[in-house]
């Protein structure tokens, strides 16, 4: 979500065009800069392979995908100090000291914030690149301090705004004693320690990589084949269900082949609308999407797809206490998405413990379910939320990647305690989709028959890992590690 109004949205910024093995260059662009971008290549991609015997086992022992989406937090945030993973980086017995004009040192270092109320900071596309500041990832200090929201003139004291000059929080990680669910997935289950956000976006985008593997502005809305990228505001009219966006998403082919879905958002109420004035020009109010409140319209971009609405499956999209009904029933979809309300998402202010309980309830619904030994659960955080990471996003197209968030996959079948180094994004959920149930159909201009303009078939560039490379299909099948949903008091709610 994004974290404040921008004044001039044509003026000069500063694109990092990311290069793995090459020189870093800077290149100054005015005007739209997603229209720039979007002349750069696109990738070779590689060639289908025939189904490997590892897939044959997945579609034999996977019946159940499940995405749980949280909010904004980078990997370091959350999982830096976690032992084995790719986290904050030590220098002469030290991590890594961040530029802080502010401090006494003329730096920060990251520091343990054991506040359940964290801060954040902004997150659109040009934070992304003055955050990775030419591949330094130096700039998360600076640019929280360079753009703080513009009602923090009035609001000085809230938390949001508040920042200590030498120890800000967009700096600060968690571990263990505050998020102590997340850790024991990790040690029991699967850490994924380069999960990408699949572009250099806030929530919006980010959601609709997660659905579609591109995010862009059509015009007019329905016009398939007048679509360009956009990692700004897609969704210009700001009304649920009312179609504006006409290139293919996943659930065009899960319809085609047959294949269930259910996307379910949580009930509750939001501080979010769809206003280009941002977060805060919106007063906390409910809001209705598909008969569910409390999921912002951004990050439940479904209703607004042209397939969706043609094919008869808004629908599909439904009410989180659907979810809870369903999994306990063992009627889960093939292909599930759960979202969070606001106040469960973790997106700063929220807190961190509401946001861990949400996902340990969900999580919880699945093991207890009859559908247990047959699904995976893929958690990640949609966008890095302005919290460092040192980690200099991969290049697979003029979009993305974005800043590294945490992965974790949960299953009877992951590798048990296992981190996955591959590289990977959101683009890699909807590539185990399709092997799994599509029978290796990918979203391609090339193949669909109703083609659409995106620069790059995310799911086949050569960057990306293989998920099922998590996964022993031949190992004893993990039981349910059924958690508290808030371990201090013990206590464990339902759905």
């Amino acid at each position: 979500m994004r974290s404040q109004a921008r004044a001039s949205r044509g003026r000069m910024i500063l694109i990092f065009s990311f290069l793995t093995a090459a020189p870093v260059a800077l290149v100054a662009c005015t005007g739209s800069t997603v229209d720039q971008l979007e002349r750069g290549s696109s990738p070779q991609v590689s060639p289908e392979p025939s189904v490997s015997p590892k897939l044959m086992k997945a579609r034999k022992k996977i019946k159940h995908v499940v995405v749980i989406m949280q909010e904004n937090r980078s990997f370091d945030h959350y999982f830096g100090t976690f032992p084995g993973a790719d986290g904050i980086p030590i220098r002469e017995g030290l991590p890594v000291c961040i530029p802080n004009s502010r401090a006494p040192e003329g730096c920060t270092r990251p520091w343990h914030d054991a506040r359940d109320e964290n801060q954040g900071g902004p997150h659109d596309l040009e934070d992304a690149l003055a955050n990775i500041n030419g591949g330094k990832m130096d700039g998360f200090i600076s640019q929280w301090f360079r753009n703080r929201p513009p009602y923090c003139s009035d609001n000085p004291s809230t938390l949001v705004c508040h920042q200590r000059s030498e120890r800000p929080g967009v700096v600060g990680y968690h571990d263990d004693r505050e998020i102590p669910n997340y850790w024991e997935y990790a040690k029991s289950f699967v850490l994924q320690d380069r999960m990408f956000a699949s572009n250099l976006g806030w929530s919006q985008p980010a959601h609709l990589y997660m659905v579609s593997g591109w995010s862009a502005e059509c015009s007019p809305p329905t016009a398939v084949t007048n679509c360009t990228t956009q990692l700004d505001w897609a969704d210009k009219d700001g009304v649920a269900e009312t179609p504006s966006y006409a290139w293919t998403d996943i659930t065009y082919l899960l319809h085609k082949h047959g294949v269930s879905w259910r996307y379910y958002v949580e009930p509750g109420t939001t501080k979010e609308c769809d206003s280009e004035e941002g977060e805060q020009a919106c007063a906390p109010q409910p809001l209705l999407v598909s008969g569910a409140e409390g999921t912002p319209e951004i990050w439940n971009p479904l209703p607004d797809f042209t397939t969706v609405q043609e094919n008869n499956q808004v629908g599909n999209v439904q009410s989180s206490r659907r979810f809870f009904q369903a999994a306990s029933k063992g009627r889960l979809a093939a292909v599930t998405w759960v979202l969070p309300s606001y106040e469960d998402s973790e997106h700063p202010p929220a807190l961190v413990s509401k946001g861990q309980a949400w996902v340990t309830r969900v999580v919880n619904a699945v093991m207890r379910s009859p559908d247990w030994k047959h699904t995976a659960i893929f958690i990640s955080w949609d966008d890095w939320g302005g919290f460092y990471d040192h980690v200099v996003p991969v290049r697979v197209d003029p979009f993305g990647y974005g800043i590294r968030v945490p992965g974790l996959v949960v299953s009877p079948w992951a590798k048990q305690g296992f981190v996955d180094h591959q590289t990977l994004s959101f683009d890699a959920y909807l590539k185990l989709i399709e092997d799994l149930f599509l029978d290796g159909e990918r979203l391609d201009p090339e193949t669909l028959d109703r083609p659409d303009g995106r620069p790059t078939v995310r799911e086949t560039v050569p960057e990306l890992g293989d998920l099922l490379e998590s996964f022993d299909f031949s190992q004893r099948p993990l039981r349910p590690l059924l958690l508290p949903p808030y371990p201090e008091s013990g206590t464990e709610g339902g759905g």
